[in-house]
């Protein structure tokens, strides 16, 4: 992708560079720059996965396992393996969409000897979605789920998660749903230690996730969010196809470098 000079020079300019006052601001520095639809803070997800990858390679972190929520955040968790030489895995999680609006999550389903379901109360509550909604929904995702397992872990070695430290990352949060299975699966498996990584999420989202994980690194907490999708100049829908090329290129991370050189 091609910016125009304003971008570059604001990302990277000598003086007041954003990628250098981003340094300095710490977590909330959307807030500092107004945005456009035509200028905004991620050129795509790769770039973001890079940010964050600095801010994690600046934490003493031992024993770790990146782990996508795919596929948007695949792209993301793939520039963080890569910068801390960790395994990369997904963790199969769905997002159940409430009754007519399926942007909207009610809950979300992640994969497991035995799937677990986080449902957003709030949601519920509010869109009236039955237990019949939901169970129908569920099943739904959780056949997708299988699709997905049989695609992308077919002949994959994958990490044991027991006692490892978890970097779960996606490409933004709204309201977590799909985190927060996420993170309740890989407790369920056994991890250690469990850091959320994200680009982008709601202020709210980050304080409740604060409350419930080891550490969270976040990029962006804007209060007006209105949806992640705006905080990318390419924010495209991954193929499946995608995916598989970058757990193919990560089949090495995790190998100590001198191994690979």
């Amino acid at each position: 992708m091609v910016f125009s000079r304003t971008r570059q020079e604001r990302l990277h300019g000598p003086r007041g560079g954003l990628l250098s006052q981003i340094k300095s601001l710490g977590g909330k520095w959307i807030d500092q720059y107004p945005m456009s639809a035509h200028d905004p803070p991620f050129a795509d997800r790769a770039e973001a996965g890079r940010w964050l990858a600095e801010k994690l390679s600046a934490r003493a972190l031992r024993d770790v396992v990146v782990y996508a929520l795919p596929r948007g955040g695949t792209p993301v968790a793939f520039e963080i393996a890569r910068a801390l030489n960790a395994p990369l895995d997904l963790v199969l999680v769905r997002k159940i969409g409430a009754p007519g609006q399926p942007e909207l999550a009610l809950a979300a389903v992640v994969d497991g000897a035995a799937p677990h379901t986080v449902i957003n109360q709030d949601v519920q509550r509010l869109t009236g979605a039955s237990p019949e909604y939901l169970a129908q929904a569920r099943t739904r995702e959780l056949a997708e789920i299988e699709r997905r397992r049989r695609l992308y872990f077919a002949d994959r070695q994958r990490p044991d998660p027991k006692g490892k430290t978890a970097i779960v990352v996606d490409d933004g949060l709204a309201t977590g749903a799909t985190a927060r299975a996420a993170i309740e699966g890989l407790r369920a498996q056994g991890v250690a230690k469990v850091i959320l990584a994200v680009p982008v999420a709601p202020p709210e989202t980050a304080t409740a996730f604060r409350a419930e994980v080891d550490d969270v690194v976040c990029l962006a907490e804007p209060a007006d969010f209105r949806g992640v999708g705006r905080f990318y100049a390419d924010f495209h829908q991954l193929a499946d196809e995608e995916v598989l090329e970058l757990l193919d290129a990560a089949a090495a991370f995790g190998t100590p470098r001198s191994a690979v050189a």
